[in-house]
């Protein structure tokens, strides 16, 4: 038995949504249960594969030897998921939502065995570039169907319910994953995603249709475009495993040039893969995809260099460097919560540049901290800058969805975890560079390291506030979009 999926009308696109408050009990109900498991579900392969797997691949690299090849083993996944969640929209256009779903799950699950029998660290890397790509597109797709699936007042509590996932995932994922891989091996943290995306496979087939529409009238993939884009991350990634500044600089600047020309010959294609006005400032689609973008790039000062400096810095263990890493989690999902809990539409997206500003100042509590040696300003800078991405990530995702065409759908919502894994990868390698111009390396002074901190979290903040403005932006352009 499946669930119908019936698509938004031009005409209720294009009309002011209707505000009607919604409980999280609707959400339980039979209509709407199984849809919320199996997206939340989608979204935990992502995210507590993300946190098992970085938790398990040094013991593992240990084991099978190649060290070297360590970090190649976070760029392919990367590079790989990033272009997966480009083409999934192009993918679903073609074999519809269920295929898709079936084939790139699948595509993980073979990927996953592939790293867990693995017996040498080539074979690792072949299973990390599969499960990439298959978790880039259902990651991808699980944000596209959620307004196929739900109603517009149950978005924000769908998106509620990921935020609790990620969570989950930030805080006990490492745990679960240093508990097998000590007691028992690195391949138990390995394999634990296989039973999940079995399950995930089976519930897809409850919900999903098996109707195809527009197969035949479907654009062919855009490979050129997509082999351009995914070179350009993974020089982004490079750039990260380079010690030199020039040669990482250099990186940089090419992968700039690289994606910035792919955006440019997307706009042109008649078949393209981003949204149309996708970082176009005088649409809101384009101004909150720079949001999009922008707040994880900000945000990637803390998770690169915040535990290691709590550590360095104030001389905490791993533990508790750890546990104050994870408190942005914790405050991220409270507030998603609270805020998903609200009933007026309009007000979620007033305070939606309260999101940005957050942020902010949370960046700024942090650097203040590292200036002043205060270790409860990290504290508090951890809980607004989750606060920041819970007040307005999940009102810009339907946002985004919202001011989008029937058509342009699809491409807004596989692009919102695309150009957040994208932000992240970035800013690492941004603030690498960074760190690395400003004196950071092993064996150098405290103070050298509080410097280089201070420079980070500094331009980390020049980001923020450039989210800031673009996030006003997008209230003021959709805004004017709805009255016209």
């Amino acid at each position: 038995m499946t669930t119908d999926i019936i698509p938004y009308s031009e005409e209720q696109m294009a009309a002011p949504p209707i505000e009607l408050s919604a409980g999280w009990a609707d959400l339980m109900r039979p209509r709407y249960l199984v849809s919320t498991i199996t997206l939340c579900l989608g979204v935990a392969l992502f995210a507590f594969n993300e946190f098992f797997i970085s938790t398990a691949l040094p013991t593992a690299v240990d084991d099978l030897g190649g060290a070297a090849l360590l970090s190649w083993a976070f760029t392919l996944y990367l590079v790989f998921a990033i272009v997966g969640g480009m083409v999934a929209a192009n993918l679903k256009q073609r074999f519809g939502a269920r295929n898709t779903l079936l084939a790139s799950a699948t595509i993980f699950i073979v990927g996953t065995v592939t790293a867990t029998l693995a017996t040498d660290v080539t074979q690792v890397l072949a299973g990390r570039l599969l499960q990439g790509a298959g978790e880039g597109i259902v990651a991808a797709l699980c944000y596209a169907l959620i307004p196929e699936l739900f109603p517009s007042r149950l978005v924000p509590k769908v998106f509620g319910a990921e935020a609790i996932v990620w969570a989950l995932a930030a805080f006990s994922g490492p745990l679960v994953a240093g508990g097998l891989t000590e007691h028992f091996s690195w391949r138990a943290a390995f394999f634990v995603s296989i039973p999940v995306a079995a399950i995930f496979i089976l519930l897809v087939l409850f919900i999903v249709p098996r109707g195809v529409a527009g197969l035949q009238k479907a654009p062919s993939i855009p490979f050129a475009r997509l082999v351009a884009a995914g070179f350009g991350i993974l020089m982004i990634s490079l750039s990260g495993a380079v010690e030199a500044t020039a040669p990482m600089a250099l990186l940089l600047a090419g992968a700039t040039v690289v994606l910035t020309a792919v955006v440019h010959l997307d706009r042109r294609s008649t078949n393209p893969v981003l949204p149309e006005a996708a970082f176009n400032t005088r649409k809101a689609i384009g101004t909150g995809l720079w949001v999009i973008l922008l707040m994880p790039l900000a945000q990637a000062a803390g998770s690169v260099f915040l535990v290691y400096s709590l550590q360095r810095l104030w001389q905490l263990g791993p533990t508790a460097a750890g546990a104050l890493s994870a408190v942005m989690a914790i405050s991220w999902s409270l507030t998603a919560i609270a805020v998903a809990s609200l009933g007026s539409l309009t007000l979620r997206n007033r305070m939606l540049p309260a999101g940005p500003v957050l942020l902010l100042a949370g960046l700024a509590a942090v650097m203040a901290a590292i200036g002043s040696g205060t270790l409860w300003l990290v504290l508090a800078g951890q809980v607004m800058i989750g606060a920041g991405f819970g007040v307005s990530w999940g009102t810009l995702s339907q946002l985004m969805m919202d001011v989008s065409s029937n058509a342009e759908r699809d491409r807004t919502s596989a692009m919102l975890p695309t150009l957040q894994s994208a932000g992240y990868a970035i800013g690492a390698a941004f603030f690498g560079l960074i760190a690395n111009v400003t004196g950071f390396g092993e064996g150098v002074s405290t103070e050298t390291i509080r410097h280089a901190m201070l420079v980070v979290f500094a331009t980390g903040c020049l980001i923020a506030a450039a989210s800031v403005y673009f996030g006003m932006r997008t209230g003021a352009l959709a805004r004017r979009q709805a009255k016209s």
